[in-house]
Parts: structure tokens; C-alpha cells; sequence
């Protein structure tokens, strides 16, 4: 069974967080060595308190993964990092030569603020693949909210610029029948489509990213990674 290591907030709720990763990455036969970042008070509709966790805990957490497992993760997928003290420590504690996938959840879905557009800038050139939504990609690159394929070759390259290996620019905040969330790297450009899920649902992305975590830690290339995890996903949520 292939291991992944989650760096992640927990959510009260069960809706986001680390016990959406561990419940995917079981579904697909991973197992999960869980770091907590923060302590969160979630309801479907309120992000009510957020309580980090210091950095040092945190180095000492992944550290401890290493020590109890013997091996080295396949491969590293990081949510919610509390500060940007935070995210130092974590690129520090990393393991070389593990694609690393980040979803940066700057803000929940019910609403509050996750982390800083600060937090996510010593991780960036160490990642192998950034998991922004629409909103995300705008923040992140300070450009306009869009859906133009144009806009968001733009705001993909401004990331990509930042050292990162590629960037899945997901589409399922915005209209229409489809989903189409598009894979963004130096030399191409791939969309992946698929039925929009009919109602609003919790830890989708976070979900994505952990499945995409997987494929990489099996030995998938990126782009068949990508490909799984947006079936695995919809078939997830269809049975809830």
C-alpha cells in the first residue's frame, strides 16, 4: 500500500480538512500519515475559530512520520498552513524528490479565512502541482476573477513563473453543465471535463487534491494523476 503524507487542518465538521484526505486516499488504497497545521471550529455554514498549531510542532510531526515509519512518503499533499513561519518549516522538513501537491485553501467553503497569499510564497518553487480554484488563481496571481481561457493562461503563467511545476486551475465554482478544470505547465495544456456535481459539496478540493496526491504516489504521470482523481471525485460525491 503506497503512503502519503497530509499536512493539513482538521475541521470539526468532518467536512474538509484532514478527515476528508484520509477517508479519500483510503477509498484509493493509500494509507495517510496525517500532520495537523491548525485546529479549526467548522459548521457547513460557518468557519467559527481557528487555532494554529506552533511550527515547531509541526516540523516535529512530519519528522515523527519519518521515524515511526522507517521509509520516505511517495508523496506530499499540503492544505491549510497556519502562518508563513509555518510554511517554512514545512519546506524545510520535506523530503527531496517527492512531488509535493498543494491546495491552497485561502479561505473555507463555509466562508472564513484560511490563510494569507504570504503563507504560500516560500512553498511555491518546491511544489509539483498547485490546486487553485478560480478565485484562488486570481488572488494568487492578482489579476481579475475569470473564466476566459485566455485569463487563466495568463494567471497560470504568473504562478508557474514562481517555480512551480504545474498548476490545475479548477473550474468547479464556475457555470454551466460542465466542470472543466484546466492543467497548466511550462510547455502545454490539458482541460479535463466532467458532469458539474448538481449541489454544493464540502472538501471537493481538498478531496481532488488528496486523490491527485495518490495517483502520484502509485507512479502516475501528472497528467493521468489528474485525470483519475477528477473521475475518482465525481464518483466519490455521488454516492453521498
Amino acid at each position: 500500500m503506497s503512503r502519503i503524507l497530509v499536512i493539513a487542518g482538521t475541521d470539526s465538521s468532518g467536512g474538509a480538512g484532514l478527515s476528508r484526505d484520509i477517508a479519500m486516499a483510503e477509498s484509493l488504497g493509500c494509507s495517510v500519515s496525517p500532520v495537523v497545521t491548525a485546529v479549526t471550529v467548522q459548521t457547513n455554514t460557518a468557519l467559527i475559530a481557528s487555532h494554529p498549531v506552533p511550527p515547531e510542532i509541526i516540523a516535529a510531526q512530519i519528522q515523527a512520520a519519518f521515524d515511526v515509519s522507517g521509509e520516505i512518503p511517495k508523496a506530499v499533499k499540503i492544505g491549510m498552513i497556519g502562518a508563513p513561519e509555518a510554511a517554512l518549516h514545512v519546506l524545510q522538513a520535506l523530503p527531496a524528490d517527492v512531488p509535493v501537491v498543494l491546495d491552497p485553501v485561502l479561505k473555507s467553503s463555509s466562508g472564513g479565512v484560511l490563510m494569507s497569499l504570504e503563507t504560500l510564497a516560500p512553498l511555491l518553487p518546491r511544489i509539483t502541482l498547485l490546486t487553485p480554484n478560480l478565485e484562488e488563481s486570481a488572488r494568487l496571481s492578482n489579476r481579475a476573477l475569470s473564466q476566459d481561457i485566455g485569463a487563466l493562461e495568463e494567471q497560470a503563467n504568473i504562478l508557474l513563473a514562481t517555480g512551480l511545476g504545474a498548476v490545475l486551475i479548477k473550474g468547479g465554482h464556475a457555470t454551466g453543465e460542465t466542470s472543466l478544470d484546466h492543467l497548466f505547465w511550462r510547455s502545454g495544456h490539458k482541460v479535463y471535463a466532467a458532469p458539474r456535481i448538481a449541489r454544493s459539496k464540502r472538501g471537493t478540493g481538498c478531496s481532488l487534491a488528496t486523490a491527485i496526491t495518490c495517483g502520484l504516489a502509485k507512479g502516475e504521470p501528472l497528467e493521468q494523476a489528474c485525470s483519475s482523481a477528477k473521475l475518482q471525485l465525481g464518483q466519490w460525491f455521488a454516492k453521498e
